[in-house]
C-alpha cells in the first residue's frame, strides 16, 4: 500500500493535486492561500498563487488593481510616485505636487535632479549663469536683480575695477603685453572717487602700501610723507634736511639765536682767573 501524502493543514490527500511546499511541508492550494497569501490593498481579496503579486513597502496588489489613484491607468512596469500612501503615475503626481522650474516654468519630474534656492526650484540645466549661460551646479554664485551669476561673470559685470589695474591693462594692450585687470572683491581703497586694490595703492617712490597711512599727492601721484619730503619739501638752510611741517631746523636756529645774547651775558659775568 502506498504511503499517504496529505496537506499539512486540512489533511486531505494531495495525490493527483497541485500543492505548494513551505518549509518542506506540503499544502493544498486552498490552505496555502488562506494561511500565507497576501491580501490586495485595493480589493482586500487574497492574491492567489496563480496571480501576480505586486508589492511596495510591505503592501500588496493584484496586477489588475495596481492603478494610479488619479487617472486609473495601470502602473505595472511603469514609474510611479506616492502621496499620502496613494499611488500615482508620474504625470499625475507632477501635475498635482511637483515643483515648477523658476526658469522654464515646466514641471520638475519626480526622480530628476532639482536645484533649490530661497524657496525657488530649477531643473539642473536651467539653473545657469545669466551671463555665460553655463549650468551653475554646486558652484558658488551671486544673485542680483533676480538673476543668478557664477562668480567669474559677476565680478566681470559688477565688481569694481581697480584704477591702477585698468591703467596698466590699457598700456599693456598698446604694447601687446598680456596683463589682466583683477576686480576688487575685498579690501578695496577709495581715493579721489576711484577704487583701488589695497596692494595697488602704494607710494610712487618707495612702493609702500598707503592704506591706513598718512600720505600726500603731487601731479596725481600718491607719496608717503618720507618720499614726498625727500623729493619736494624745502631743505633747512641750517641742517639741509627736509622741512616736513614739524618743528623745523629754521625754528630751532631762531631759538638758538635768540638765546645767544643771554648766554654771552652770563659768560661775561664769570670772573677770569689769572694763570
Amino acid at each position: 500500500m502506498a504511503e499517504r501524502y496529505d496537506c499539512t493543514e486540512c489533511k486531505e490527500s494531495l495525490f493527483g493535486l497541485k500543492y505548494i511546499l513551505k518549509e518542506e511541508k506540503p499544502y493544498c492550494i486552498k490552505c496555502y492561500e488562506t494561511l500565507f497569501s497576501s491580501s490586495c490593498e485595493v480589493c482586500q481579496k487574497p492574491i492567489s498563487c496563480t496571480s501576480r503579486d505586486l508589492s511596495y513597502k510591505d503592501r500588496h496588489w493584484h496586477s489588475e488593481c495596481f492603478l494610479c489613484a488619479k487617472c486609473s491607468r495601470s502602473l505595472v512596469e511603469r514609474p510611479f510616485a506616492t502621496k499620502d500612501e496613494l499611488l500615482m503615475c508620474t504625470d499625475c503626481y507632477s501635475n498635482e505636487y511637483s515643483a515648477k522650474c523658476h526658469a522654464c516654468l515646466k514641471t520638475i519630474m519626480p526622480g530628476s535632479k532639482k536645484m533649490e534656492h530661497k524657496g525657488n526650484s530649477w531643473h539642473e540645466n536651467c539653473f545657469s549663469c545669466n551671463r555665460c549661460q553655463q549650468p551653475i551646479g554646486t558652484r558658488s554664485f551671486v544673485q542680483k536683480e533676480g538673476h543668478n551669476y557664477c562668480l567669474p561673470c559677476y565680478e566681470k559685470q559688477y565688481a569694481l575695477q581697480c584704477a591702477y589695474c585698468k591703467k596698466v591693462q590699457h598700456c599693456s594692450r598698446k604694447w601687446l603685453t598680456l596683463v589682466s585687470s583683477q576686480p576688487i572683491t575685498t579690501g578695496g581703497v577709495n581715493y579721489r572717487d576711484q577704487p583701488w586694490h589695497k596692494e595697488c595703492f602704494v607710494c610712487i617712490g618707495c612702493k609702500q602700501q598707503l592704506a591706513g597711512q598718512r600720505f600726500t599727492s603731487r601731479d596725481d601721484f600718491a607719496y608717503c610723507l618720507n618720499c614726498f619730503c625727500n623729493l619736494f619739501a624745502k631743505k633747512c638752510a641750517y641742517c639741509t634736511t627736509s622741512i616736513s611741517g614739524e618743528l623745523s631746523c629754521l625754528d630751532l636756529c631762531t631759538v638758538l639765536v635768540s638765546l645767544i645774547p643771554h648766554i654771552t651775558t652770563v659768560m661775561s659775568a664769570v670772573p677770569v682767573r689769572a694763570l
